[in-house]
């Protein structure tokens, strides 16, 4: 087993993209996220089905996940382990998922996502709406998950290029890195 395997960049079918959140002028800020099939998927890829395991335990009320890789060399797991954080539809599930996730970037599974170009949108009059208590909220007409995304990394795994086209086929976001930034890499 290589455990640097769990480093290789996710594929873009593994990766997710929601709204973070949406200011009152319209723009959307997406974020690109794995979800926890994916962090079984690579375990069970890289380490085997019975070579990692997980446990939870709630400290202070913070939920901690603890993910174990099987070390045949000492005979014994290692752990690496992070805190999650409550959703917005089922708190204990959801910070139980969220310290898995985060333990998994611990392992390096995904963790290139953190160095992902910000994703700012300009939204469409449909796409949003302000609340009643003034904020900004997407409508249905926003369906971010639905759309086309294109990725193009350098060979460290490096976003070059990030795009996304809606269900309409218009451009609505575009990052390339610049030509002199790429050569720059290379040296």
């Amino acid at each position: 087993m290589d455990l640097k395997e769990l480093t290789v960049p996710l594929k873009l079918e593994d990766i997710d993209f929601r709204v973070q959140s949406i200011n009152k002028g319209g723009y959307a800020r997406i974020l690109a996220y794995k979800d926890a099939r994916v962090d079984m998927k690579r375990l069970d890829e890289v380490c085997g089905p019975g070579y990692w395991e997980r446990k939870h335990e709630s400290v202070n009320g913070v939920m901690y996940c603890s993910v174990g890789i099987w070390n045949e060399s000492i005979k014994q797991f290692v752990y690496k382990q992070d805190a999650g954080t409550e959703s917005q539809t089922e708190a204990e599930k959801g910070a139980a998922s969220d310290s898995f996730k985060r333990a998994c970037f611990n392992w390096g599974i995904g963790r290139e996502l953190y160095d992902y170009p910000s994703i700012d949108v300009k939204l469409e009059a449909d796409e949003f709406i302000i609340d009643a208590q003034g904020r900004a909220k997407a409508t249905y007409k926003l369906q971010i998950s639905k759309w086309k995304w294109h990725i193009e990394t350098n060979d460290k795994g490096e976003v070059v290029i990030l795009g996304a086209r809606d269900l309409n086929g218009k451009l609505r976001f575009i990052y390339k890195q610049e030509k002199e930034e790429v050569d720059e890499l290379g040296k």
